[in-house]
Formats: C-alpha cells, sequence, structure tokens
C-alpha cells in the first residue's frame, strides 16, 4: 500500500477526510495494476463509502474497483451507487455477473435501478432473475410511480396471531437473515390481513408459552399501497419509526418501507424544491451527470418566461421619457429599488413554499400570514426607505427625489411581501406544486411593479 499523504489545511470533516483519502490511494493502486494492495485498503472501509469511493474513479477503472470486492459486500455497495455508475458497471459484466448482482439486491433497490435503465433492457434483466425475484419485482413495478407499493420492499417478517412466543422465535431465527429487518414485527391472522404490531423488546421478554395476539398493539399504523412516498417519508419521521406496514385494499400486508428509503424520498424531494425554487425544472436528482443540452432544456424556461416579462419593464420606462427628461436622476436608482423588492419577495416566498413542504403553517390562515408578511414587509421596507432618503439626498441633494426613492422602496417592500406570501398559496390551491413561484418568477414580478410603483409615485411628488 502506498503511504497515506495528509490534506494539508483540509477543511474537512474526518470522515471526509477518510473517504478522500481512500478515493485517492485507490485510484493509484489500481493505476499500477496493485491488486492486493487496492483489496486490502477497501477491507475496513463501510460500503456506501466504497461507493463513494468508485463514483469518484474514473469510468475506465470503476468496474476494476468493483471486482476487487467479495460477493457479499458488492451487492451492499452496489445498491448504495448512482444509477449512472449502476448502468456503466452493468455494461462492463459479463451475463453471469450482471444475473448474480441484480438477483442478489433487494427488491425495492432492484426497483429504483430499473426506473433508471431502457424498457428493453428491464425485459431482458427480469427475464434473468430467478422465479421468486422476478415475481417480487414485477410486483412492485405494477405500484404506480411515486407511490408506497412501488418503494416498499416484500422482505419483512410477519407473526401468525394464534402462534406462541417459542413457535414464532423459531421462524425469526430461521428467516432473519434473508430479511430487510426483524426490529418491526407485524401480526397478520390467517387471511395475512394485519392485526396488531409487536416491538423487539416486547417479544424477546415476554414467555414461550404467550400468544403472540395476545402481546401484540392492535393500533398499528400503516400505509396503503397508493398512498404518496412523500406522505410516508412524513409518517416515518412523524413517529420515529424504523419500518412501516404497507396493506393493500384489502388489509393484507403486502411490505414494509424502512427509515433508509424514507432519507433518500426526503432528500429527492429537498433536491428537487431547490433545484425549483432556483428556476430549475424539475428532473432526475443526477443534474450533474446530465448531459449540457438537458442542463440547458431544464434551466431555460424561468429564464425565457422572466425574459419575456422584464420585457413589460422596459416597455414602462420608455413609456416615461417626458417625466425622465425633467429628473433623468430616477434612473440611477431603478436597479437600487427593483433588486430589493425582488430579494424581499424571494424572502417571503421561501419561507411560506418551506412552511407549506412541511405543513408547519396549516394552523395559520392564508390571510393571517398574508398580513404578517406584509408588516414585516413594511418595517423592512421603512428601515430600507429611510437609508434610501439619506442616501439619495447625499447624492443629489434633492429632497423630493430622496423622498420618491424612500416611499416607492416602502411600498415595494410591501407589496412583494403580500406577492412573495399569497402567490404560492394560490398555486397550491390550483393544485400545483408551490415551489413553481420561484425566485426567479418573484423577481420578475417585482421587477416590473416596481417600476410601476416608482414612475407612479414620482408623477405624483414631481409633478404636483
Amino acid at each position: 500500500m502506498t503511504e497515506a499523504r495528509p490534506l494539508s489545511k483540509s477543511k474537512l470533516n474526518p470522515r471526509q477526510e477518510l473517504r478522500q483519502l481512500v478515493r485517492s490511494e485507490l485510484k493509484i493502486l489500481l493505476e499500477r495494476e496493485n491488486w492486493s494492495g487496492a483489496k486490502a485498503i477497501l477491507v475496513p472501509v463501510q460500503p456506501a463509502d466504497i461507493a463513494e469511493a468508485i463514483e469518484g474513479l474514473p469510468e475506465a477503472i470503476q468496474a476494476l474497483a468493483f471486482r476487487l470486492l467479495a460477493k457479499d459486500e458488492a451487492i451492499a455497495v452496489y445498491e448504495y451507487l448512482a444509477p449512472s455508475v449502476q448502468q456503466v458497471l452493468l455494461k462492463d459484466f459479463s451475463r453471469e455477473d450482471v444475473r448474480n448482482i441484480i438477483d442478489r439486491m433487494s427488491p425495492d433497490d432492484r426497483v429504483k435501478l430499473f426506473d433508471e435503465l431502457p424498457a428493453k433492457v428491464v425485459r431482458q434483466l427480469l427475464a434473468q432473475l430467478s422465479p421468486s425475484e422476478r415475481q417480487a419485482t414485477a410486483l412492485l413495478l405494477g405500484y404506480k410511480p411515486q407511490t408506497a407499493g412501488r418503494i416498499m420492499t416484500p422482505e419483512y417478517l410477519s407473526l401468525k396471531e394464534g402462534w406462541t412466543v417459542a413457535r414464532a422465535f423459531e421462524h425469526i431465527r430461521r428467516l432473519a437473515l434473508t430479511k430487510e429487518t426483524i426490529y418491526s414485527l407485524y401480526v397478520t391472522d390467517n387471511k395475512h390481513c394485519l392485526t396488531g404490531y409487536l416491538s423487539l423488546k416486547d417479544f424477546v421478554t415476554a414467555r414461550p408459552e404467550q400468544i403472540i395476539g395476545e402481546l401484540a398493539n392492535p393500533h398499528v399504523i400503516c400505509v396503503h399501497t397508493d398512498t404518496h412516498q412523500e406522505e410516508v417519508a412524513r409518517l416515518l419521521q412523524r413517529y420515529d419509526f424504523l419500518a412501516l406496514p404497507v396493506v393493500d385494499t384489502e388489509n393484507r400486508l403486502v411490505g414494509i418501507i424502512t427509515v433508509d428509503d424514507a432519507i433518500d424520498i426526503l432528500e429527492a424531494k429537498t433536491t428537487k424544491d431547490i433545484h425549483t425554487l432556483s428556476g430549475i425544472q424539475p428532473g432526475d436528482n443526477h443534474y450533474f451527470q446530465s448531459n449540457i443540452l438537458s442542463i440547458v432544456h431544464r434551466r431555460a424556461f424561468w429564464l425565457i418566461t422572466a425574459f419575456l416579462t422584464t420585457t413589460l419593464a422596459s416597455w414602462i420606462v420608455k413609456n416615461q421619457e417626458q417625466l425622465l427628461r425633467q429628473a433623468i436622476v430616477l434612473v440611477a436608482f431603478i436597479p437600487l429599488l427593483i433588486d430589493t423588492g425582488g430579494d424581499v419577495g424571494c424572502q417571503s416566498s421561501t419561507v411560506v413554499i418551506r412552511g407549506l413542504n412541511t405543513q408547519n403553517i396549516r394552523q395559520h390562515g392564508v390571510l393571517w400570514l398574508v398580513k404578517r408578511e406584509a408588516i414585516a414587509g413594511a418595517l423592512l421596507g421603512l428601515i430600507l426607505g429611510l437609508g434610501a432618503v439619506a442616501w439619495a439626498y447625499l447624492l443629489q441633494g434633492n429632497l423630493l427625489i430622496a423622498l420618491v426613492v424612500g416611499i416607492s422602496l416602502l411600498l415595494i417592500s410591501v407589496l412583494a411581501s403580500v406577492f412573495g406570501t399569497a402567490l404560492p398559496f394560490f398555486f397550491s390551491w390550483l393544485g400545483l406544486d408551490p415551489a413553481l413561484m420561484s425566485a426567479p418568477f418573484i423577481t420578475t414580478i417585482a421587477d416590473v411593479f416596481g417600476v410601476l410603483i416608482y414612475f407612479y409615485v414620482a408623477q405624483l411628488i414631481l409633478m404636483f
């Protein structure tokens, strides 16, 4: 193994430093064809960190690094890899390698991979699976995307309500290694309908002769196969569950969703919201692996919309030629006013959109929130307006011009706060994603109405 080189003046935490060191050392060892050294450096590393190290390698040697892993470890690492890297590796593997990897993946992770692959490739891979795994995967693929049924795993443990604790223990011991988790035990009747829940603590402290149905808590929280995955994630977060059972229309237990799936859902949702708030059309979460045309397509829509809308502001300025001839200095303060209005509006829309997504503002009415943000905008506008009056008077020595700038800034701040608060609610009422009321949209509205307000106030004061 090559000597580890310290990272000088690194701002990374120790875990990040370790991952970066593993990636750099692994690259050097593979390029030198030091297979034993490369294999040794990966032994103490967690699967998630190995996956990150492989993703950071040049594409030509990613498959080499993956093949150094033991079979069981390779499956765990593969599930952590980004879909784009998973697809690259599939192309480099033989048919037998592919079959072994895909067949041993958990059904929910396998479905995530299949969602990223062309339909023709998915059909070929399905044909290579064992009958049981093919059936489990086909079951999940049969549910609509973004639902609990699509992301659940059928690898769970259930106990019959008529069993004794001793019999249930033998059942768990026999199947524990093949299931996703054994910390959540679900109780079903003879028709496989969900009837209760049993914690591992209550189970291990029970007497061997006790009946499972008598120990189970009948008040079990579950979701249906058609429940949206974001609602599933919220329930897992709210109740601090490790897993959540999924039932069909007849209340039969068909799968579970674990907390690691919820983390993936929330991460994808947050990424989507950040992109939308920035004026980037939603797409997959692999932005940096997308081709340049896809990136331009996703970013162009709101920019073109903002460009076309902002031309209204230019038209308004053009129609105020007479006023500008008398007070050309008004032009100097336009950027100050519209930029401030856009910033105030974006602040209001951001907190409201986040509150809608997290449901933290559901106890408050729309009018209450609009009023609250309007007051905040007025106070901010008053503070900024007084500063603008002093600055404008210092620059121009004209009190009337200074008053125009200050009053305009106050009115623009109030209007931007109201728009930034009300429009996300309006989009939500229309059934659209509130995040569509993104920063470029709010900024454009503030630009147009800010210019209107500015020249209207100027006409009232200067032409009086």
